[in-house]
């Protein structure tokens, strides 16, 4: 699959089976990431892969636990209020029962983390959908960055205290009938574009 190709037909895959992806195809799509552009070439993106079933239903379980406490405020962003009315039902599940979890974290305090999580995101969005794997960008962890609940076990699991999450990625084989992700485009409906000559 030629790159434009790879990034048109790239949609949101929120139904997995849980067949977990070849180590080689991880390594692929973790080199998409690690080789994404970040601000002054700093490197610093720390990417965090969870396989471990058990792991992730720990995450799963903070997750639900720490949004059901909150409320919706008028305003607030609509995903974040979605996950706040969703947390509060018995099936929550942030990350979709991927098998995978592939987290971005960054340095707190350099000013460029989230644009340069973002991208190595992006990167690893395509690579899955060229190597036929369904992915989804996942923002509860992100959300939830100064939770001391979550941050305690990110620590268990290699974050370093002067990190914080700025993005994640669910990623495995898509529940379809053909095993694909759903590759057709969604319309443009917005993103304008105004060329100045």
């Amino acid at each position: 699959m030629e790159a434009t190709e790879a990034i048109i037909t790239r949609r949101s895959t929120r139904r997995f089976t849980g067949k977990l992806p070849a180590r080689e195809c991880l390594e692929q799509i973790l080199t998409a990431g690690r080789h994404a552009p970040s601000g002054g070439n700093s490197q610093t993106t720390h990417f965090i892969v969870i396989t471990n079933r058990e792991i992730l239903a720990e995450l799963e379980r903070i997750v639900k636990e720490e949004f059901s406490v909150m409320e919706e405020t008028p305003g607030m962003y609509r995903s974040f209020a979605h996950a706040i009315r969703a947390s509060k039902t018995e099936r929550y599940l942030y990350d979709y029962e991927a098998p995978v979890l592939i987290i971005t974290a960054n340095q707190k305090d350099y000013g460029n983390n989230m644009a340069d999580c973002a991208c190595a995101l992006e990167n690893m969005m395509i690579a899955a959908n060229a190597l036929d794997l369904g992915s989804c960008y996942i923002n509860q962890l992100r959300w939830l960055n100064e939770n001391e609940k979550l941050l305690s076990k990110l620590y268990e699991l290699g974050m370093l205290p002067e990190e914080r999450v700025y993005g994640a990625l669910a990623v495995g084989y898509a529940d379809t009938k053909d095993g694909l992700p759903v590759r057709t485009p969604l319309e443009r409906t917005g993103n304008p574009v105004t060329y100045i000559e």
